[in-house]
């Protein structure tokens, strides 16, 4: 194993001197990218200063204070803990790269429990390395197969696979003497809700050992404790040294819906129309992949949307079903309602659809589709970046080019076929920068955009029907329309493929033990069931 030498010690005030290992020249092109962008008008020097605050020293983390190379690759196989039953280790699969940092996932499991890790972490070891010390390697929890076949399984997994080389695997740097951290401290830190996401971040309260990490910009929503020396916490200019991609504070966004335009030849309208008002505001990645996946949803043939999207590169992931399976692809990494506009322009282009999106509301008036028509210009652009409402605050947009335009990839049209998929939203309320007058009119509208999307629904589809005949789709439905409060959880549905027969079955400690509900929402759900089951939905 390499190990980090203590005495390179960084300045990290200045981080642009420094080179990334391997990834020294994506580094300095993420680099250059960022000094235009600013990631949003977002630098540290400028934010430190405006916010008279210091960053936390280097002494306070658990970090290398070189950052580690990675040489990693994906599909390389290694062990590591299982984070869900840290005393079993596990085979892995290397299924992301970003930075310093490994998305890993259990063989075994599926793809909605993976987990990150940095290549110097302890919880990662070469294969072999649980045998060399007395131990067996086990199944992770929720292995998908009877235990039974554990070990035809692991010979199977590991034959011809390619095991990641002892040498690029890194010495876990030692842990502070003690907590140093004060309140009010500056540091980077991983979105434990989101964990792809590194955020600007401020110490809010030290206890003991226990540091609360609180998101600048985001008022609670994403906070957390960990210990002093956890690694998911670094310092100020971390990300610069690795190439992750550091989300700007608070940069929240809202994109709205122009439901009275043609949808164009690959859009079904009736699906358009039940479409929320509104995606946001969140987080610019968040709020396209919402959009995105919106269009994918809503077309006749998934695979024709599909087919226009090239992979992006740290972004969020998107899903289409074609034949006859699922086909995941990451969008690109963007940061600012700009990017997220220009990148939806030119889909809905590809699309031959009107501009579906936009930084204001629209009138919807269900005007018919005549009324509109469809401008074929290339150099057309939406209006521009806005993180607020009003008018007078509004930037208009340049057209130029960006290496995110590659992106998109107009291709012959082919055909598939999916259901409709409706995402949520986090309700997030602007950041403490902005004036009380926006800040309000952003959460009325927030709050008008769902009641209309609730409203608006046809909720003739579920009348009169047999529950017990109700597809994944119906039960979703059900769920949004039973209590607004409820939507968000809607999705869960899918993911456990309930539908009608099964919704008739869930008790509320099923809901909270398997699907993760909290009481509140598991005992609104019994109640509508209960209603449900008496004919009275």
């Amino acid at each position: 194993m390499q190990k980090s030498d203590p005495r390179e010690v960084i300045d990290w005030n200045d981080v642009r001197k420094h080179k990334y290992g391997h990834l020294s020249e994506s580094a300095s092109q993420y680099q250059e990218a960022t000094d235009i962008l600013e990631l949003g008008h977002f630098t540290w020097d400028k934010y430190l200063k405006e916010t008279c605050s210091v960053p936390a020293p280097v002494h306070c983390f658990k970090q290398s204070y070189t950052p580690p190379s990675n040489e990693f690759k994906i599909s390389m196989k290694l062990e590591a803990q299982d984070p869900r039953n840290t005393t079993s280790t596990c085979i892995a699969t290397v299924v992301g790269l970003t930075g310093a940092r490994l998305r890993l996932r259990l063989d075994g499991s599926d793809n909605k429990n993976d987990f990150w890790r940095l290549v110097d972490s302890a919880e990662i070891q070469p294969i072999g390395n649980c045998e060399k010390n007395g131990g067996m390697l086990q199944p992770p929890l929720g292995f998908r197969l009877n235990a039974s076949s554990w070990p035809m399984f692991l010979l199977k997994t590991l034959n011809g696979a390619e095991m990641a080389p002892i040498r690029i695997f890194h010495k876990e740097p030692p842990s502070p003497s003690h907590n140093f951290f004060k309140m009010g401290m500056k540091l980077e830190a991983v979105d434990r809700k989101n964990p792809h996401f590194i955020c600007p971040a401020t110490i809010g309260e030290v206890r003991g050992s226990e540091v609360l990490v609180t998101f600048d910009g985001w008022r609670g929503a994403f906070d957390y404790w960990c210990r002093f020396d956890s690694r998911d916490i670094f310092p100020v200019g971390w990300c610069s040294l690795t190439g992750d991609n550091l989300q700007p504070p608070g940069t929240k966004v809202c994109i709205y819906l122009n439901k009275n335009g043609s949808p164009g030849p690959h859009l079904d309208k009736k699906k358009v129309q039940l479409l929320p008002d509104h995606f946001g505001p969140a987080r610019a990645s968040v709020v396209l992949q919402q959009a995105v996946q919106a269009c994918i949803d809503c077309a006749y043939h998934q695979k024709t949307v599909f087919s226009f999207l090239k992979q992006g590169h740290g972004g969020e992931v998107i899903s289409a079903v074609f034949d006859r399976e699922q086909h995941t692809l990451n969008l690109p990494a963007v940061n600012s309602i700009t990017y997220v506009l220009r990148f939806l322009e030119k889909l809905c282009h590809n699309l031959r659809s009107d501009n579906l999106f936009g930084n204001q509301p629209f009138t919807q008036t269900h005007l018919p589709l005549t009324t509109t028509e469809y401008s074929h210009s290339h150099d057309r652009y939406l209006p521009g970046e806005s993180f607020v409402l009003g008018n007078s605050l509004t930037r208009s947009l340049e057209p130029h080019s960006d290496s995110m335009d590659s992106t998109l990839n107009p291709t012959n049209l082919v055909s598939g076929s999916q259901n409709l998929r409706t995402h949520g939203y986090r309700p997030l309320l602007p950041s403490c920068g902005l004036p009380l007058s926006t800040a309000s009119a952003v959460r009325r509208l927030c709050s008008r955009g769902s009641d209309r999307y609730l409203e608006s629904r046809d909720t003739s589809r579920l009348s009169g029907r047999d529950p017990s005949s109700w597809t994944v789709e119906d039960v979703m439905q059900f769920v949004r329309e039973a209590d607004p409060q409820l939507g968000p959880h809607a999705d869960l549905f899918r993911k456990h493929e309930i539908d009608g027969k099964a919704l008739l079955l869930l008790r509320s400690d099923m809901m909270m033990k398997y699907m993760g509900l909290k009481l509140g929402p598991a005992l609104k759900l019994s109640f509508h069931i209960d209603r449900l089951k008496q004919g009275k939905f």
